[in-house]
């Protein structure tokens, strides 16, 4: 029963460490042939736990077919490696193309020999007590495997010398992992009772997630929220667009719908004279307009989300900190707007509006409260 309980154990470890790559249904074609190494591992293991129970039972007809599976799992997962291998160095013509074929050999080889094996014990046989015999079969065929992961290990640890940054890395992984399990293939050959191939595997795929899968997901998650970043960032000043600013109206109408949203407040602010300097001094120096008032949006209302939602017009979500001081920063925004109408820099017309649960039913009868504030402030600025 020891012998079995570590092929469940491996199991379990290999199921929940590759859970993603094994269950995820989209995938590259290097994580297919990955993932197709690690079901002919899985099966490797089953057969590797199922002979040990098996076999201290003595149920000989049964111990004989699970060894025929083992074997046959054996050389599949020698298979499903190379395959493997080939695809990650992407070099699947001549060495990789031979490698490929030399994996298949093994395995039609394998096949035949266990097919012959059923007439005459050449890879292996039982007595009539139910005691394993290695017959001599067996050692060449584990011969072969452990030269074909061998060589495919150190051609992918030359490979390694080439690359640079992470492939260097990841190739090394691969390389180290591959002769893992050469070495634990040897092992096995020499204690036919013993799980050492079972741990060789283990030790290899537990390489190959560490420093290979996990960094890719990094990696994946990174580019997918530097994708995020951008899709949602306005390229002129940085702050949050206006297909940013629409996720964040459908998220408050649905606290609104909760009745979970409750100090909550909304500015609205609105560029002056951005057309007239477009006019006259060109769309550059409009630009270069928009952003010195962003900046200034930006450097009084520094704790809440800024959407650009026009070319002039910005809107701010105010809760926390902001929400607090609305009255003060507000303040002494339009303060600082009064004063520019007396310099060249941008003059921005501001209007703000409350949350009232007890009235409100969506986002956009606030934002119509506050566009009609501003407009009566840009009006009064224009004035001024």
């Amino acid at each position: 029963m020891y012998y079995s309980s570590f092929g469940a154990l491996s199991i379990i470890i290999l199921l929940i460490i590759n859970f993603d790559i094994i269950w995820h249904s989209e995938a590259s074609p290097i994580r297919v042939k990955y993932r197709n190494f690690l079901f002919s591992i899985i099966l490797y293991l089953i057969s590797d736990m199922l002979w040990g129970i098996l076999y201290e039972s003595k149920l000989v007809i049964f111990a004989y077919s699970d060894t025929v599976l083992y074997f046959f799992s054996m050389v599949l997962s020698v298979l499903m490696w190379t395959r493997f291998v080939v695809e990650y160095l992407d070099t699947k013509r001549g060495f990789g193309s031979m490698l490929n074929i030399t994996g298949w050999i093994i395995f039609v080889y394998e096949i035949i020999t266990l097919g012959i094996n059923f007439f005459t014990p050449i890879v292996f046989s039982f007595d009539s007590s139910g005691k394993y015999y290695p017959q001599h079969a067996r050692y060449i065929t584990l011969a072969v495997q452990t030269l074909l992961f061998f060589i495919s290990s150190v051609y992918t640890l030359n490979s390694a010398h080439v690359t640079e940054g992470k492939s260097k890395l990841h190739h090394t992984t691969v390389a180290l992992s591959g002769l893992a399990m050469t070495l634990f293939i040897i092992l096995q050959t020499i204690y036919p009772l013993l799980p050492f191939y079972a741990i060789g595997c283990l030790i290899g795929t537990c390489l190959i997630h560490t420093f290979i899968v996990v960094d890719e997901k990094a990696d994946y998650y990174r580019e997918l929220g530097n994708a995020k970043f951008m899709a949602y960032t306005d390229p002129l000043t940085g702050v949050k667009n206006n297909h940013a600013y629409i996720n964040a109206k459908k998220k408050i109408d649905e606290r609104i719908r909760e009745g979970t949203l409750k100090d909550f407040a909304v500015v609205i602010f609105d560029i002056n004279n951005l057309k007239l300097i477009n006019d006259t001094m060109g769309h550059g120096e409009g630009d270069k307009y928009i952003k010195i008032a962003c900046n200034s949006i930006c450097s009084h209302f520094k704790h809440s989300p800024i959407y650009r939602i026009g070319g002039d017009e910005f809107v701010a979500f105010l809760e926390g900190e902001d929400y607090l001081n609305r009255i003060i920063i507000l303040s002494m925004f339009d303060r600082e707007a009064e004063k520019n109408l007396r310099s060249d820099r941008p003059v921005i017309a501001t209007g703000i509006e409350e949350y009232h649960s007890d009235k409100d039913r969506d986002f956009n009868t606030i934002f119509e409260r506050a566009d009609y504030s501003m407009y009566k402030r840009k009006k009064q600025l224009k004035e001024m």
